[in-house]
Parts: C-alpha cells; sequence; structure tokens
C-alpha cells in the first residue's frame, strides 16, 4: 500500500509541476505530461515497468473522451460527416497503410510483417489531437472537423485490423493472446451467433442511451445526492465498456456511439459536468505513462535510427495529408491544421504492436522498437501545433490584400464590423448618419456588400488608412475590432494625433477597459457589461420588484459602476497584477459597499410619483382642517 501511495505520488507531483509550465511556455499541456512521463521513469527511474500496465487503465480516459465528444453531436451531424468520415478517412488509412508497408518491404522485411506494421502505424492518437484541438479551440473549424472525422474512421478501422493481424501470423510463431473467458467463450461461438451478439450490443446501447437514462435519473434524484449521479454516468459508460470489449469490439468507439444516441437528452450537460474530470485526469495519466514507457536504451543504441525512422514516418504522413487535404478541397489554415494534427502515430498502435507480437507477426525485439516510434511520434506532436500557430499559420495567410481607396467620408468612423460594429452601424444609419465601416477581413467586407452596406478592407491600424477614411474631420470613431492590443493601438494614435474625436472602445473586460484608459479613451464598452445588467434586471423582475424600481436600481448601478471604473483606472498598474495591487484593492473594497448602499438607498427612496401622491394628499387633509 505503501508503494502505491508513493507512486500515485510522483505521477501528481510529475503532472502538477510540468504541465503549468509546459502550458506558460505555449506548448499545451500534453507535451507537459509526456515531458513528465519522461521524467520520472526513462530520465530518472522513479517509476519502472509498472507504467506500462498502467497505461492500460489510463486509456480509459480515451473511451470517455469519445464518449463526451458524442454527447456534443447529434445522430443528424454524424450523418452530414459521412464524406469525411468514408472518404478522407477511408483514403487516409488505405494510403497510409500501403506506404508503411511498402517502406518495410524496401529494408527487407516480409509482406505480412510489413502490413501489419502498416497497420499499426497508419492510426493516429485521438488522446493528443483531440485534446490539443479543444484546448485551442480549433474543433469546429474545417481543418478540426476533417481531423475529428479521421480519427473516427481509424477508431472503426482498428476493429478489423484485430482481426486480420493473426491472420497474417509467422509459422513459427506464438498465437497465444490473453484473453477473457467470456471473450474465449464467444470467439468459440459460431460466426452468426457473435454476429447476432454484435448486433443486439449495438441496438442495447441506442436502447439503454435513449429510453433508460431518463427513468434512471429521475430514481436517482430520490436520493438527492451529487455521488450517485457521478457514480450512475460512470456506470453507464463502464458498462458499456466492458461490453464491447468482450465481444471484441472497440469499447471507445461503444461509448462514442452511446454519447450521439444521448445527444438529445435533457440530461447530457449534468453526465458531461460529471464525467470530464475523470477523463482529463485518465488523459493526464494516459500521456504521462506514454513518456515514462518509452525505451531511451533502445534510442541511445542507434539515435540517428530511430530519429530517421520518427522524421520518415511523421513526413510520409504529412505528403499524404497534405494530398488528402487538396483533394478534398481544405484550404489555407484548415489544410495546415489537417494536414500536421495527425502526422503522428497513435495510442491504438500501442496495442496493435503488442497483439502484433503475441500473434507472432511482428518479431518482439522489432515491436519495441515500433513501440519507441509511436512514443517518440506522439512527443513530437504538441512541436507540430507549434509550428502551426507561430509559423505556418502566418506563411499560408497569403500576400496581404491592398488596402482598398476611400472614396467616402462620415461623421463617425467604425473600425471592425462584427456582431459589434454591425449593431452600432444599423442603429446611426438608422438616424440618418454618415458612416465609413472599416475591416480587416475580407469575408467580412464582402458579405456586407451583399447587404448593401459599403465597407472598406484594411488594417485599421495603419495610420494612412485612418487619414484616408477622414479621421481629421470625423466626430467619433467606433473602435469595435475583436484584437485587444490593436484596439489600444488605435485608441493611442486617435487620441494623440486627433484628440478632439471622440474614441468609443469596445472593451473585452476590466483589463481592457484600464489599458484603453491610459491609451486616452476614456469612454468603453465591455462586451458583457450591458447584457449581464438586462440579466439582472429580469432577475430582480422575478423577484417581485416593480418596473419602476428595477429601473430606478438599473440606472444607479449603470451610473456608479462607471464613476467606479474611471476611478479604479487612475489606480491601475499595468506592471503589477490587480491581486497585488494594495490601493486599487483597498479602492474596489470600498467601492463595493457605496454601491451597496447606493442600491439600497434608491428602493428605499419614494418613487417620483409617489412623493408627489403623498404631498398633494397631505395638502388635501390641510384644507380639510382648515
Amino acid at each position: 500500500m505503501q508503494q502505491v501511495l508513493l507512486e500515485i505520488l510522483v505521477y501528481l507531483v510529475a503532472a502538477i509541476i510540468a504541465v503549468p509550465l509546459s502550458q506558460r511556455l505555449g506548448f499545451g499541456s500534453v507535451l507537459g505530461y509526456l515531458a513528465a512521463g519522461v521524467v520520472i521513469g526513462p530520465a530518472f527511474g522513479f517509476v519502472g515497468s509498472e507504467a506500462e500496465d498502467l497505461r492500460h487503465y489510463a486509456e480509459f480516459g480515451v473511451v470517455l473522451m469519445l464518449f463526451l465528444i458524442g454527447l456534443e453531436l447529434e445522430p443528424r451531424a454524424l450523418w452530414n460527416m459521412r464524406q469525411n468520415l468514408i472518404g478522407l478517412g477511408g483514403l487516409q488509412v488505405a494510403a497510409t497503410l500501403a506506404a508503411v508497408a511498402i517502406f518495410c518491404r524496401s529494408v527487407g522485411l516480409g509482406w505480412s510483417e510489413a502490413m501489419a506494421i502498416g497497420m499499426i502505424l497508419s492510426l493516429s492518437s485521438t488522446a493528443i489531437v483531440m485534446q490539443t484541438l479543444n484546448e485551442k479551440r480549433l474543433t469546429r473549424t474545417e481543418g478540426g472537423r476533417a481531423s475529428f472525422a479521421v480519427l473516427l474512421f481509424q477508431d472503426i478501422a482498428a476493429l478489423p485490423f484485430l482481426a486480420i493481424i493473426p491472420l497474417l501470423a509467422l509459422g513459427g510463431g506464438s498465437h497465444e493472446v490473453e484473453t477473457h473467458a467470456a471473450t474465449a467463450l464467444i470467439d468459440a461461438l459460431p460466426v452468426w451467433t457473435r454476429a447476432l451478439l454484435i448486433l443486439g450490443a449495438g441496438v442495447a446501447v441506442i436502447v439503454a442511451g435513449r429510453y433508460l437514462t431518463r427513468p434512471l435519473y429521475r430514481f436517482l434524484a430520490m436520493a438527492g445526492l451529487h455521488e450517485v449521479y457521478v457514480a450512475a454516468a460512470l456506470m453507464f459508460v463502464v458498462g458499456i465498456a466492458a461490453m464491447m470489449s468482450i465481444l471484441g469490439l472497440s469499447p471507445a468507439l461503444g461509448t462514442f456511439l452511446a454519447g450521439v444516441v444521448m445527444a438529445n437528452s435533457e440530461y447530457r450537460h449534468e453526465i458531461e459536468s460529471d464525467i470530464a474530470p475523470f477523463k482529463g485526469l485518465l488523459l493526464g495519466l494516459f500521456f504521462i505513462t506514454v513518456g515514462a514507457s518509452m525505451d531511451l536504451r533502445l534510442f541511445a543504441d542507434a539515435p540517428l535510427r530511430v530519429l530517421g525512422l520518427v522524421v520518415a514516418l511523421m513526413v510520409m504522413k504529412i505528403l499524404i495529408l497534405h494530398a488528402l487535404a487538396v483533394m478534398f478541397r481544405l484550404t489555407g489554415r484548415d489544410r495546415v491544421l489537417f494536414t500536421l494534427s495527425l502526422a503522428q502515430a497513435g495510442e491504438f498502435g500501442f496495442f496493435l504492436a503488442s497483439f502484433a507480437g503475441q500473434s507472432g507477426v511482428v518479431p518482439h525485439g522489432r515491436v519495441d522498437l515500433v513501440l519507441l516510434v509511436i512514443s517518440l511520434s506522439m512527443f513530437l506532436t504538441p512541436a507540430l501545433f507549434v509550428i502551426h500557430d507561430r509559423v505556418i499559420a502566418r506563411l499560408r495567410a497569403g500576400p496581404r490584400r491592398p488596402d482598398d481607396d476611400i472614396d467616402e467620408e462620415g461623421v463617425v468612423i467604425i473600425a471592425g464590423m462584427g456582431r459589434f460594429g454591425q449593431v452600432v452601424n444599423r442603429l446611426l444609419v438608422g438616424l440618418g448618419h454618415k458612416t465609413v465601416v472599416l475591416d480587416s477581413h475580407p469575408q467580412v467586407i464582402n458579405r456586407m456588400r451583399k447587404f448593401g452596406i459599403k465597407a472598406f478592407y484594411g488594417e485599421v491600424t495603419r495610420p494612412a488608412l485612418l487619414e484616408a477614411a477622414g479621421i481629421a474631420r470625423a466626430k467619433a470613431i467606433v473602435i469595435a475590432i475583436d484584437d485587444a492590443d490593436k484596439a489600444v493601438e488605435v485608441a493611442r494614435y486617435v487620441s494623440q494625433r486627433h484628440p478632439e474625436v471622440r474614441i468609443v472602445a469596445r472593451a473585452r473586460d476590466r483589463h481592457h477597459v484600464y489599458q484603453l484608459y491610459a491609451a486616452g479613451a476614456p469612454v468603453s464598452v465591455r462586451e458583457m457589461f450591458d447584457s449581464s445588467v438586462r440579466a439582472g434586471r429580469y432577475a430582480l423582475e422575478a423577484l417581485g420588484y416593480s418596473d419602476d424600481e428595477i429601473e430606478r436600481v438599473g440606472r444607479t448601478f449603470f451610473d456608479h459602476d462607471r464613476h467606479m471604473l474611471a476611478e479604479l483606472a487612475e489606480l491601475w498598474d499595468p506592471e503589477k497584477p490587480m491581486e497585488e495591487n494594495d490601493a486599487y484593492i483597498a479602492r474596489a473594497r470600498a467601492q463595493a459597499a457605496e454601491i451597496e448602499a447606493a442600491l439600497r438607498g434608491e428602493l428605499a427612496r419614494p418613487r417620483k410619483g409617489a412623493e408627489k401622491a403623498e404631498k398633494d394628499a397631505g395638502e388635501a387633509a390641510s384644507q380639510a382642517a382648515e
């Protein structure tokens, strides 16, 4: 027991040190977990061979991840993916398998072994790719959706690979594969019986997800304990995974199907919130065990050979993925994202490689080399995402379109035509005021012109563009661009060169408000503030406050907040975090008490109509007394 606790402590300490450092350096959490595993495993030997055994349990994190992905997809959305799922995914697996097999044959391996290694290395890492895409919020991009479709097809392809690999076994190889007693019993059944069992399992998953979750959660509501809901969610996923494993199917694929079936359930969000922490911890543990299981002695014996194989594999995959991206008309950054994100081998490759070794298809010495290649390719994947973020995305952006010639002038310049800028423009134009609209996204310009709004393309941070737009003769400029730093840059230029122009700036949060204030833009509108105040008004209405009270309280809160924000902007120090600025904290706490007193005082004060009625009643009473 003591040894187990010490090992758990080692994993936790490694994770909480390496992951924040990796995130801070911009490499993402996955590389942090992998690096932590290398440090505690082959580098310093804090953990030993148990890391490989632990990885099999940690792979359940992949199962949970695919279940949560399924919860985000409705069956209709999955059907809409069929072209990428079958066409893009199928071609990727087939082309990579063939390329790897041909390479293996060229270096002297037999066809059976070459085909088996091709199957193993044709798969990519669902865990790393989806985790990184989620962190970088790229899952809803065209490239992210294409990557997910290929990964899903690869998970499906792993099933026939498991059936084909034993057929490729060498004559003298060992065919002993450890199986569960129930699995062995099912394997002994006739083919048609197994097919019926598999079909029945699929139907059971659909029925359970669609019809059993509602009565189950209603029953659990009687207990009123959150941990019971968590246990039920885990029971559901573990039960499906166990059933699929016994039938020789992919647990991840089964739970993904269950997630898709439950995507329209009213309990979807609750189940998602209950399972998400376990998914994150298990995935992190999985990545650590991958790093800890790397055989660095094999790498030390032939570093150039191992690195050459890893680079050859990743370059081969990149070329194939790029060709498929062109074929399926992925463009720009989506093409780069798709090409780089799937260039590694995957976690299912660990299982397939071990299975191939046990089946005798691949010699055990070669299995160790394949496992090391898989691990190193996964280790290098976060670096590819860094390349995508910092270099390739900029290069793929293409030459910058020249600024439009601005042939109009208006009393107000609107810089940025997103949702924020569109509302402002509609209000001003609706009252008959002339505006000049600027935006740095060509697609936005084209879309606006289709709706009859004349907008001009250009980078609003360029002084020449602002001057051409007539900033010297405008009465105001509305800075509504997404980039916070660019908004500050524009505000600083206008306040210094054209102080007579009123600046109205869109701000993301308080920190951005202070930056704009320091740049010379005292009037800024926080993105969420007005809508939050409105939501507060609706909440007061639900609590029984009158319309007059809600109006007065809302106006008082709004006025006090603007005044307090100006005061705090004077105390804000860009070189010091707000939680370490004592003067800022003291004034903020004092303001909180002030606004509370002001709001309660506003409610205690009679409304104007009530004051007049009370005065009239008093005068009438006096006259009657006389």
